[in-house]
């Protein structure tokens, strides 16, 4: 490119907390900022600031009562867009950029301003924010919904550049009369280690890893990723009953989750008899996280519903590991029965499949060496590179 492109970047959401970290947001402006875009990154006053090079991180004040920010619609993030939206008209007011990257719903409020500032702009869709209304049970009101939808319809049409993250989204938005030519599939794919700033004063960009014990000897199946309802771990919990029955050697190794969610699923392991095979010791540290990965057996996704890819299968994939997961939409997008073992989202056949990893190490070896070449062909880091020179091309 011949000019470095100034680019801002809004991302209405907690920026690196324990809970709910935004890796796209992350990957998103670290390549592009490698790509040759100098970036102020607009979000939330929760969380820490990362380390990325030429980035400037921009946070609007934090707001008691707002923390902590729940995933999903809420009037907490409600307010707290509010301040985003004069933050927004500020930093326009004060730099010229040539590009504003509007990461979900700051989309709603860059459309009406991009006329005014004469900005080209990217619309970064994660998810359809008016199915996210009745998804996350925030609002049945038809008015609202319509008006949301009213709301994505004109940005999907007035953006430069759509970005989405699966081919659900981008039938979705090609539906809503997005052009192939405005369009990428930029899948959240990547995952190079981040880098905490080291002045953020709260410990945790230095916090050694906390290390885990497993039983010597054991056969070890890894969940890692958020304990939400959707991810099924009851049906994980209650599969791995009956796969001790017939692998007694298997140990089950759930990370991730609040304490309230974790003490939840201890509570569900101990009426199924499995709490002497189960440790689940809540969040860890995303190089413990790298370790258990590789000292795992099999990996599971246990999702019982869904329709965009969790960013989890990516790193399964590329793992090396066998990996078990439900024969669900969100995750057949992705995978299919030559890269993993998929099975029905209910714990019997859960368990056949867990089994069927454990036992059947040829099957798994393949399976694992197809994921890792569909991963490298499709989903690794030149290619996610590649897409992103050509979206700062596309509104250059």
């Amino acid at each position: 490119m011949s000019q470095r492109p100034r680019v801002l970047v809004i991302a209405p959401q907690p920026f690196f907390t324990p809970r709910g970290t935004p890796f796209s947001v992350y990957y998103r402006t670290l390549v592009m900022m490698e790509s040759g875009a100098a970036i102020d990154l607009l979000t939330y006053g929760e969380g820490q600031d990362v380390s990325i090079p030429g980035v400037r991180i921009v946070r609007i004040p934090k707001v008691p009562g707002t923390t902590p920010v729940p995933v999903g619609p809420s009037f907490k993030k409600m307010v707290l867009d509010l301040l985003m939206v004069v933050w927004t008209i500020g930093l326009l007011i004060k730099h010229r950029y040539a590009v504003v990257h509007a990461h979900e719903e700051a989309v709603f409020w860059c459309r009406p301003l991009k006329p005014l500032f004469r900005f080209r702009l990217i619309y970064d869709m994660h998810s359809s924010l008016p199915q996210q209304l009745t998804n996350f049970e925030f609002s049945k009101s038809r008015v609202l919904i319509n008006v949301f939808r009213w709301l994505e319809d004109s940005s999907l049409l007035a953006a430069d550049a759509v970005i989405t993250i699966c081919p659900d989204l981008r039938d979705y938005a090609m539906s809503r009369g997005v052009s192939e030519k405005r369009h990428l599939m930029i899948e959240n794919s990547i995952f190079d280690d981040v880098k905490l700033s080291e002045q953020a004063g709260d410990g945790r960009a230095t916090q050694p890893a906390r290390m885990l014990e497993t039983p010597p000897g054991a056969k070890l199946v890894l969940y890692a990723g958020t304990f939400e309802p959707y991810q099924g771990l009851d049906i994980l919990l209650a599969a791995f009953a009956i796969v001790v029955k017939r692998q007694p050697a298997a140990f089950l190794l759930v990370v991730g989750g609040t304490p309230e969610q974790v003490a939840s699923l201890q509570e569900l392991a101990v009426t199924l008899g499995i709490a002497d095979r189960c440790l689940l010791p809540g969040r860890v540290h995303k190089t413990e996280a790298l370790r258990l990965t590789a000292l795992a057996d099999v990996l599971v996704s246990p999702r019982r519903h869904g329709t965009n890819t969790p960013l989890k299968i990516y790193e399964q994939l590329a793992s090396g590991k066998p990996l078990v997961a439900t024969k669900i939409w969100s995750h057949t997008q992705v995978l299919t029965d030559d890269v993993c073992f998929l099975v029905d989202p209910e714990p019997a056949a859960m368990a056949e499949g867990i089994v069927a990893a454990l036992e059947d190490t040829i099957r798994g070896a393949t399976a694992s060496a197809n994921a890792k070449a569909l991963y490298e062909r499709e989903y690794a880091r030149p290619v996610y590179e590649r897409k992103i020179r050509h979206l700062l091309e596309l509104v250059s």
